[in-house]
């Protein structure tokens, strides 16, 4: 915890952090969480048993998506999943700018045939245009800025009617259980970083449906966009789930020690008012953007 950053210094001053502000904070938290995202993301699952996850994997087409891309694949869950789902008949490519995220991807599919590239996702030229069947991005849309040339990039090297997959933010009003969990880690980060909240990481329009929905079309034209809403579950103990949710919010990393154990507590206290027979449940609305591209 207790990460400081030249984002979060931006922060504190009340300046918009610029873009190399932006990387150098992901890098750091990063670098020393990598592979923080994924015991929640796999558990979080929606009425159907599908995980955030599966709700890329099941955009996957066996008998004609062979070539698979995944932007900011981190430590390769993803991916991984891809292996064990399609086995070697898939060609896997991951890319992310951290070399930790990188490491862990590297030895996890270390057996297989995946290609793994260093980069930022804005800067993908030395990838062949029309070369993907399908690109995928698993929570990290949100975390982009800028993002609409993540989009034209895309947009190059995936073939005709190839497929472009991303899960990303859901509205917080569709659950008001998240809203006030979120609202319990925000309220210990703004009193260090007034500031944050009022500045976010990333890109705010992809955190907006609509905005999304246009960004997406201006550079997919004539493509089918869709995005849909999803309400994922996690059901664990009062405690588990407090370190496990607040793991996930990347605003928590900013906390000093102190602020990060006192909203343990009120995380746990808010779950255990809420728990049935010991168990407790967080709900997690989340986004998925389907383009097929024309």
């Amino acid at each position: 915890m207790n990460i400081t950053s030249d984002w979060t210094r931006q922060i504190e001053s009340g300046k918009q952090p610029s873009q190399a502000d932006l990387i150098n904070h992901l890098n750091i938290i990063h670098q020393k969480n990598a592979g923080f995202t994924e015991n929640i993301a796999s558990n979080c699952r929606d009425k159907y048993g599908n995980n955030s996850y599966d709700l890329l994997l099941n955009t996957l087409d066996k008998k004609k998506h062979f070539d698979i891309l995944d932007i900011a694949c981190g430590s390769g869950f993803l991916l991984d999943l891809c292996h064990k789902r399609f086995g070697d008949k898939l060609q896997l490519t991951g890319i992310d700018m951290s070399y930790e995220e990188l490491e862990l991807a590297r030895l996890k599919l270390s057996k297989t045939n995946t290609i793994f590239h260093q980069s930022m996702a804005q800067n993908l030229k030395f990838l062949t245009d029309n070369s993907f069947d399908v690109i995928l991005c698993h929570w990290a849309l949100t975390l982009m800025d800028p993002v609409v040339p993540v989009f034209d990039i895309a947009k190059k090297i995936l073939r005709k009617n190839g497929v472009f997959a991303a899960i990303i933010d859901g509205d917080v009003k569709t659950s008001p259980d998240y809203l006030n969990i979120h609202n319990i880690i925000y309220k210990y980060v703004q009193e260090e970083y007034p500031n944050y909240g009022s500045i976010e990481l990333g890109d705010s329009r992809v955190r907006n449906k609509s905005d999304l929905n246009e960004l997406a079309e201006k550079v997919f034209f004539n493509s089918k966009v869709t995005i849909t809403n999803h309400l994922l579950y996690f059901n664990d103990y009062p405690k588990s789930l407090a370190t496990e949710v607040a793991g996930f919010f990347y605003a928590s990393f900013v906390l000093s020690n102190r602020s990060h154990k006192d909203m343990l507590i009120e995380l746990e206290e808010y779950f255990s008012a809420r728990s049935n027979g010991g168990i407790s449940c967080f709900t997690m609305p989340i986004n998925r953007l389907l383009v097929i591209n024309n």
